[in-house]
Parts: structure tokens; sequence; C-alpha cells
């Protein structure tokens, strides 16, 4: 058991010993399988399940976890390797560089290294003792510094966002910049926190911005030059598009929103990225923006070569409640009324737990899993919640439950259990309008008390997916939302809120061990075989905890 804080500096000669064997980089074949001697991509495999069919670390010995190292990130900008477009003596466009290190994103192993970023910083640390090996800082021209959800890898490049919405590729034996790109303008107020997600040939990156009336789009990125190859925009760009009869004009749709702030999941078999879009535009004054505004607060599956719209759902039409729909789209396959049907199922932050076929975006179940909502109507044919007008923001305020059941911390699904499984928050949240203007601006209102405070009660539940009904919850004493991770096991690795790393009994959601860290868990958790040992790995403010049996 050790505590390290190294800087790549001083590892230099060791590189050699500590990459052995990652000249060969990344075997893309690794992508499309469970997890098991790889962590290779941001849920592990395409699927969003945030399953491992390790068992090693089981219901059985989950007692004798313990601390097999600590890592602790440098949050300078010195060092041997950075980039950017900052020069010294120029003026932030908004925002600045990081103070600090906090470890949002779920980090890679690939050939015993772990690869991890945040914002404005990517490492690579030896994912058997904990030592870093190179440091790589960007010198950033501002943006929102809020996370950073992690890097893609391609052969033996890596890639990751800056908030000031660059892609950077690096090197992963030296951490060595190779090339970096804009895919968006921090001027007009984008940010970029997602990880990039490598299919094939294509680096799929994501952007994000709300502050000002900008529109959302994905792109597919080469990974060799980082040039663009398709882009596809989250609303129409046309009166005459698909999707336009849900706007007034060109104007508002083109200004819209629903950015892509959340990394895709994606079938192989029918080569569609699944891609979960935010709000739209502008934030809770919606009186300039009459319809359903698609396709923002949506699933929509694309072809992974053309970044073509194969089809669509959108799972919260004319949202007025800052309710992006940017949770993780998973996906299994399972029977359903006597027929294999490929699924994905999404708990979104409305409250709505949704399960759709996905090759053609068919809703087979809309139900709520929050405890209590007075925000919906009801659902409809095409199985979407009707909103409730009388909900809407107003000057006076609104009172509206849940405040956000749910964010971006990624749920798991287990085969083994057949259960979803999902970190919630109920409470209520007042609702504002501030910007009475017929054509409001950027943010025309706020909410309070939505995501933090007073009245919430938080559940880690366990969903069965083909019915919707909650199999079992865990009271929670504090934040609710949070990352999660099946095993074979019979293990759900998470958190309670309190700065304390949880192993759950899958089946029952009984408390099997926990371990109290100096933070609470700010990541997904991930697991990885190396050596003939397995090894648990969680974020927690500036620091991974890794974690294997006792010997």
């Amino acid at each position: 058991m050790s505590t390290r804080r190294t800087f790549g500096s001083l590892l230099l000669a060791a590189l050699p010993a500590v990459l052995s064997g990652q000249g060969q980089g990344l075997d893309p074949s690794v992508l499309g399988k469970p997890p098991v001697d790889a962590w290779p991509t941001y849920h592990g495999d395409f699927t969003g399940r945030r399953y491992s069919t390790l068992n090693q670390i089981n219901s059985s010995n989950i007692k004798t976890l313990s601390l097999a190292w600590i890592y602790r990130a440098d949050p300078s900008l010195d060092g041997p390797n950075s980039g950017g477009e900052y020069k010294p003596g120029d003026p932030y466009y908004w925002g600045g560089p990081p103070t600090s290190v906090t470890m949002k994103a779920t980090p890679l192993m690939v050939n015993g290294v772990l690869y991890v970023s945040a914002p404005d910083h990517a490492y690579a640390v030896d994912a058997r003792t904990g030592k870093e090996t190179w440091h790589y800082a960007w010198r950033t021209r501002g943006g929102i510094h809020i996370g950073n959800r992690g890097m893609g890898m391609h052969g033996t490049s890596l890639f990751f966002e800056t908030p000031d919405c660059y892609l950077v590729s690096l090197d992963a034996a030296t951490g060595q910049e190779r090339w970096h790109k804009e895919i968006a303008d921090v001027r007009q107020q984008y940010f970029c926190t997602p990880a990039p997600i490598v299919i094939k040939n294509h680096v799929i990156v994501g952007i994000g911005g709300d502050s000002l009336d900008v529109q959302g789009y994905l792109e597919s990125r080469d990974p060799e030059t980082g040039d663009l190859e398709w882009r596809w925009y989250t609303t129409p760009q046309k009166m005459d598009d698909v999707g336009s009869d849900t706007w007034p004009d060109v104007y508002s749709m083109t200004h819209g929103g629903g950015m892509t702030w959340q990394p895709p999941t994606y079938d192989p078999e029918l080569n569609l990225i699944y891609v979960p879009t935010g709000n739209p535009n502008p934030v809770f004054a919606p009186q300039s923006r009459k319809g359903d505004n698609l396709f923002t607060c949506s699933i929509v599956a694309l072809n992974a070569d053309t970044g073509r719209m194969v089809w669509f759902f959108q799972t919260s039409p004319h949202d007025t409640h800052d309710w992006d729909s940017t949770q993780v789209p998973v996906l299994f396959d399972a029977t359903i009324d006597g027929q294999p049907r490929k699924l994905l199922a999404q708990a979104a932050r409305n409250g709505y737990f949704f399960l759709l076929d996905r090759t053609n975006g068919k809703s087979l179940l809309t139900v709520p899993y929050a405890d209590f909502m007075n925000w919906s109507l009801g659902v409809n044919a095409k199985g979407q919640p009707i909103p409730d007008p009388k909900k809407d923001p107003t000057v006076d305020g609104v009172l509206v439950s849940p405040g956000s059941a749910t964010n971006w911390p990624p749920p798991s699904y287990s085969p083994q259990t057949g259960l979803f499984y999902v970190g919630t928050s109920q409470g209520y949240s007042l609702n504002y309008l501030t910007d009475t203007d017929e054509h409001p601006q950027g943010f025309g209102g706020g909410s309070v008390g939505g995501g933090g405070s007073g009245g919430r009660t938080n559940s880690l539940k366990a969903i069965d997916p083909k019915s919707g009904k909650m199999v079992w919850r865990h009271p929670l004493s504090q934040g609710g939302v949070m990352g999660l991770l099946s095993t074979a096991g019979g293990l759900l690795f998470g958190s309670d809120g309190s700065g304390n790393f949880v192993a759950y009994d899958a089946a029952t959601g009984h408390p099997l061990w926990h371990a109290g860290l100096l933070s609470n868990p700010s990541n997904g958790p991930t697991t990885y075989m190396l050596d003939g040992r397995q090894f648990v790995v969680i974020g927690a403010g500036d620091c991974l905890y890794a974690f294997t049996l006792a010997q």
C-alpha cells in the first residue's frame, strides 16, 4: 500500500520498462468485446453497460478488497509536454486555467497503462503501481472548466477535448502532442467536456454550450490528421429539413442548442451511433421557440460512416426545464413478448425511463422511475411525455419535481441480473423566467434547488428494464447521482455521496464493502485484469484509487 505523487520529468528514463508491450498500441478488436484485460474506451466497450465479466473479486471475498495504490494528479502547467493556443499576455476570452484537478474522467487502461484526462491535462499512469509516466498540459484560451469525461484511443494515439474546444492528439508512449484542431469557437461560449469515442477510423467528438444561443453538433474527425470527416447538426438547418416544422423559423432552430456532451454508444452490427442531445436554447425561456424543438432532448441514431440520421426519439418535447437528455443510451439484447429484440434504455433527467427498439427507435416502454413528478400530463401514443404548460417557468417561480432525477454520471446494466442501475435524486426546484422579451437570449431563466440542497431524497435504484418496475432501492445520505460499474462477481460498485466508495450486492442492493476516500467519488469506476490480479479503480477529487484483493 503506497501513496505516490510523481512527475513525468523524473521518469523518462523508466519509460521503456513501464510501457513494455505498448508499442503495439490498442488492438481495435478489443473494442467490441466486454472489457477484461483492458478498458479501451469510455464505457469499457461500445454498449454503455459499464459491465465487466471479471469475477475474481466477488461477493464472497469482497471484504478482503484492499488499497493497492493512490495516484494524485499534478495540476501545474509546467513540464516537458505542453501545447495550446494561448500566448502569454493574451486575454482569456472567458474563464481561465484551473488551479486544481478533479477526476471526472473515466481512465482508459491499455497494455498496463492508465490514460486519464482532466480539464487542460492528460496523464499516463502505470496501472500496476500508480506511478506517473508522463503529463501533458494544455495552455487554455478560456472556457468552462467544469470537467472532462475522458480520452479516446486509436492505435498508439490518444485524443481528448479541452475546455476551449480543441481536439488534441497525443502519442500514447511519450505524451508528446501529434496535432490539435479547433472543434468549436470559445468566443461564442462553447465549451467541451466529452470523451472522444473512436469507431473504426472515426474519432467522434461532441460539444457543449448554453450561455449564448448557439447550435449543437457532433463531428467525426480523421484520427491521423484531425481533419473533419462529417458534421451532424442537432437542429434542422433549413425550413424544409426534417424536424423544421417543430420550430417557428430558421433563426430559432439554428440558434437552438441541443449540445452533445455525453459520449455516444454504438452498435457495430447496425453501424449506428446513438447520440443523446441536450436542451433547447434559450434555456428556461420558450416563448420564441414554440413547438417540440427537434432534435433537442432526443436520442438520435446516426450512420457511423456518414453522420446521416436514421431515426430519432424525443424524450422531452419542448423542454422548458433545462433537462438535457444527455444521459447514457445503454444497449443490450433481450426477449420482449417472446421475440428477441435489440434494445436501448435510458433513465432520463426528466424522471422517465425509456426502452426503445434500437433498430428503428420505436418506443417499447415509457414509465416514471422518479418517485413523484408534477410536470407531465402523461405519455402520448409515441411514448413521449406530455409536458404540462402550467409548469413552464414564470417570473414568480413554479415548483417542479423532480428537479433533476439523474445527470451525466454513467448508469450500469448487468446481463447477469438483468437489471438497470441508476443513481437518482428526488426533490423540487423553483423555475423562474427572467427574460420576458419576445425574443429572449441565452439563459432566460433559472432554477433554484434542483441540483443541490434541501428537501431531496437520494437513492440507488435497480430497475427491470423490460417492465420499468423498480426491483430494489438503497437510500443514500447525500448525493444520489453517481457513476456505476457492475461485474460478473455479483457486485455493483458505486458510492454513497458521503465520501465512501461502496460495493453493493447487485441482486439485492445490500452494501457489502466500503472504503472511505478523501473526496466523494467523481467518475465512473473501472476494472481490469493485470498479471492475474483484478483491479478496481475509482477517481475522487484529484486522485485515482486502485483496489485489489489482499495477498
